[in-house]
């Protein structure tokens, strides 16, 4: 089956001013699984740029004194010392609510401040919807001289606090707050891609059409407006340097980036009705997907989403739906936390309708019993299209927020049975199905040549069940005895009283996932 089959084409991403490529062959994927791997490897790439090159960065949250790794450097420090060596430093991170929110506005505005002395340039972007946020995660490293280094990370993993954890799940050091069920230092699980190849170049071009947008940064906030003026907080952009070629062929896997951009008044210059290639994609796969769709999510929270599953789930009898998410919202409070809890009871409420027996939800924990707060956003259908980014599958992310999500479609054929388990002639490839073995591997405490019983899409499903079995055997018999391998642990949200729902409901769908779509695409019901 051709690319097309997984792929969004240009007609089907619903954005006519879209002018990049629909797809980009020849690039190498990898795959960071927490923030320690990812950070460690942003460092080293940064410190391997020279005066020229370009570092391109956009955030929801950035902390300057992050530790990258545990002798650093900082966030701070790293991008600093690029840009006084002669490295073009640009960043765009989101202009956020202010700190008493649980926000990040003075964070974000610290790491501006000091990459300007440096000699970069930082700007503080609220161009978005009202109650909206830029939530993209995404870093492009461009070698001047040598493209063949070029490279690129976007996934989920802001550079900020709680963000360092590795697979032992003992929480980042330097943490941020979060609610109280996850400690002191919050366990945090997260995905980040690695890119080299052409692709880079398409998500340099992703990248600097942000930075070009001519309108104003400040939109909503007349006090950020006039605290900026009166602080000479840079609000215009300077001049990018020119785009350099794009990088030579560096793998076999082919890269389709999905945006999300609302529709807002003035419109995007490169979107000016938004684009919603994110949700569209989803659409699409899910209609091809016959065995396993594999989903970690931050929220998964959306009954709007949740329908679309149902529907896969109905069109396909032999189809599980597989899904890892945080145990409790990372708020808490009588009023902050029914809305983050209504909106996950009802999806799950809406598969479960469909397909009892096919829909298995799990949350994780570390081997002291401490939840683990899942910050991915990735799915695997059938071993063969695979995708990670910032979106999360909730209706803000889909059409609210601005985000940066990278699918992936080998152009190999993984050689271990079942080759086809979507039955299609598709193939399962690697990078897909690898991705889905790594993290059950690890959630699972198994060794790296442990899977044997995990390829099949039924046999995986036993396997999880049965691991998810004992451990909450062994939580709800008193922990007596060793305890069983794995973390994953059935999820069992709480149920609400109908009171509660009541006043939830509407606050979960006006504020927590509002819908970013224009009025025609509501009523339609089309994303």
């Amino acid at each position: 089956m051709g690319t097309a089959e997984w792929f969004l084409t240009r007609a089907e991403r619903g954005n006519p001013a879209y002018r990049q490529p629909d797809w980009c062959e020849g690039n190498d994927v990898r795959a960071h699984v927490h923030g320690s791997s990812y950070f460690a490897r942003l460092a080293a790439e940064v410190w391997a740029l020279r005066p020229g090159d370009h570092l391109f960065f956009t955030d929801w949250r950035g902390d300057a004194d992050e530790l990258l790794c545990p002798d650093g450097p900082t966030v701070g420090e790293l991008f600093c010392d690029a840009a006084r060596r002669g490295v073009v430093v640009k960043g765009l991170m989101w202009r956020s609510h202010a700190d008493e929110l649980s926000y990040s506005g003075e964070e974000n505005r610290q790491l501006g401040d000091e990459v300007h002395e440096a000699g970069g340039e930082v700007l503080l972007d609220e161009r978005v919807r009202r109650a909206g946020s830029h939530h993209q995660k995404l870093v492009v490293l461009r070698h001047v001289a040598d493209p063949g280094r070029d490279v690129a990370f976007a996934g989920g993993i802001d550079l900020c606090r709680s963000r360092r954890d590795d697979d032992t799940h003992r929480g980042d050091p330097q943490a941020a707050p979060m609610a109280v069920a996850y400690g002191e230092y919050p366990p945090w699980h997260d995905v980040q891609l690695e890119v080299r190849g052409p692709a880079v170049g398409l998500l340099d071009a992703v990248y600097r059409e942000r930075w070009e947008d001519p309108h104003s940064v400040d939109v909503h906030n007349p006090i950020a407006w006039l605290r900026d003026r009166l602080s000479n907080t840079d609000m215009r952009a300077d001049p990018l340097p020119e785009r350099p070629p794009d990088p030579p062929v560096a793998g076999h896997a082919t890269v389709q980036v999905l945006r999300t951009y609302p529709a807002v008044r003035p419109g995007y210059p490169f979107a000016p009705h938004g684009e919603r290639s994110v949700a569209r994609a989803y659409v699409k796969v899910l209609r091809r997907a016959q065995r396993l769709v594999y989903l970690e999510d931050q929220y998964m929270w959306s009954p709007h989403i949740a329908r679309l599953l149902a529907e896969a789930l109905q069109r396909n009898p032999r189809l599980h739906l597989m899904v890892v998410v945080p145990r409790h919202s990372d708020v808490d409070g009588r009023l902050a936390l029914p809305p983050n809890q209504v909106g996950r009871v009802q999806a799950m409420e809406v598969c479960e309708r469909a397909a009892p027996d096919r829909v298995h939800v799990y949350d994780l924990e570390n081997h002291e019993s401490t939840p683990v707060y899942v910050h991915a956003k990735v799915a695997v259908v059938d071993d063969t299209w695979a995708c990670a980014g910032s979106a999360n599958l909730n209706r803000r992310s889909w059409s609210h927020d601005s985000e940066l999500s990278v699918a992936v479609l080998d152009d190999d054929r993984d050689t271990r049975e079942p080759r086809d388990p979507g039955g299609l002639g598709d193939g399962a490839r690697p990078f897909a199905r690898d991705l889905r073995l790594t993290l059950l591997r690890e959630h699972l405490d198994r060794r790296s040549d442990d899977d044997a019983d995990l390829l099949d899409p039924d046999d995986a499903v036993r396997a999880v069940e049965a691991a998810a079995d004992a451990l909450d055997a062994w939580h709800d018999g008193g922990r007596v005895g060793p305890r069983p391998p794995g973390r994953l642990r059935h999820h069992r949200p709480e149920r609400m009283r109908t009171l509660t729902r009541l006043w939830a409901v509407p606050a979960y769908r006006l504020v927590y996932d509002p819908d970013g779509r224009p009025w025609r695409d509501r009523v339609r019901g089309r994303w």
